[in-house]
């Protein structure tokens, strides 16, 4: 039997910000209230991120320029991952760097071939305050690096070179989401491989 509440379950799905919003290109400010609004922040960052069926959220991406993200993440050896960091610090990116298919709830739809480590450790707080470590090796890995990035303003399209970048641009150019210039916030949108 399970104990406790699902993350998410009593929350509301927020509208993402999509490429282009000026938030998402923001470093995020560090939570200094540890009250019932980062709880309820939180809450709704699960229901969002599962709504638009991603494996992890930051809160720039719902608007809140925030450090905060969530996640519900497998590793390479397809154990699941579930948790929250506030103010997190990447304290460790390291061992092999691989380039894998990445994707966003930002950039619906799209992904690109981007490096990354196959080992990361990050630190920060739960929202009722308490220190936290988070490590993880590939896949979920890839998953801190990339929620980390959005804390820091940048999204996984800034970490793509080469012909990939072009490619990438060019898809983003005939994306729906762009084309019809909903650049900032759209309502539960998500794709194939979002994160």
């Amino acid at each position: 039997m399970r104990h406790g509440s699902i993350p998410g379950a009593h929350g509301r799905v927020r509208p993402l910000s999509l490429l282009g919003d000026p938030v998402l290109h923001t470093r995020c400010e560090d939570v200094t209230d540890f009250g019932p609004e980062l709880a309820r922040l939180v809450e709704d960052m699960f229901a969002t991120m599962y709504a638009a069926q991603g494996v992890g959220l930051a809160a720039n991406q719902v608007g809140e320029p925030l450090r905060v993200f969530v996640y519900d993440c497998p590793d390479d050896e397809d154990v699941r991952h579930l948790g929250h960091v506030v103010n997190p610090r990447l304290v460790a990116a390291d061992g092999i760097v691989l380039r894998g298919p990445e994707g966003c709830l930002s950039l619906p739809g799209l992904e690109a071939g981007t490096e990354r480590h196959d080992h990361a450790v990050v630190e920060g707080f739960t929202v009722t305050g308490e220190p936290v470590t988070v490590h993880g090796t590939g896949f979920f890995a890839r998953c801190l690096q990339h929620e980390y990035d959005h804390l820091e303003g940048t999204v996984y399209a800034d970490r793509v070179t080469g012909w990939r970048k072009g490619r990438l641009a060019r898809q983003v150019a005939r994306a729906a989401w762009h084309r019809q210039g909903t650049h900032g916030r759209a309502a539960e949108r998500g794709g194939a491989g979002a994160r």
